[in-house]
């Protein structure tokens, strides 16, 4: 790992944990105010300048339960690359609800991630032992 990118990820992780305790609020992006699991991420990974601004077009808070089209996934797909190995600090882990890959979160240290959650607000979470990610389908993600 280079230190551009040593630096960039400990630039996530500051950024992430400076948005916990934010409220759970859907379709929102306002950090201490409101945000969902979608535009959590979104939100991090944008200030820490690792992607651009991303619209996101209207969608109800239970769009994976009745939907199979994989809107969350293509966005993913768009900046990241899937990886297939243990995930490192900053890397995305993106878990399947419903019919489709619809919860996001990003890694602290595996399997310590950080994420929002209804009703809790953005957390910590250990995602081998605790909360509504455990023994969920995940797929893992690196913008690097």
């Amino acid at each position: 790992m280079s230190d551009l990118e040593k630096k960039q990820r400990e630039l996530v992780i500051k950024i992430a944990r400076s948005w916990l305790r934010t409220p759970y609020q859907h379709r929102q992006q306002i950090r201490g105010a409101g945000v969902d699991c979608a535009m959590f991420p979104l939100a991090v990974y944008h200030e820490a300048g690792l992607i651009n601004a991303i619209e996101i077009p209207p969608y109800p808070p239970d769009w994976h339960l009745h939907k199979s089209v994989e809107v969350y996934l293509g966005i993913v797909e768009s900046v990241a690359k899937e990886i297939f190995r243990e995930p490192q600090p900053a890397d995305f882990v993106l878990y399947q609800y419903g019919r489709c890959w619809s919860h996001g979160a990003i890694v602290i240290k595996w399997p310590l991630v950080i994420h929002s959650v209804h009703p809790h607000g953005v957390i910590f979470a250990n995602g081998e032992i605790e909360g509504c990610i455990v023994g969920r389908k995940r797929r893992l993600f690196s913008i690097w």
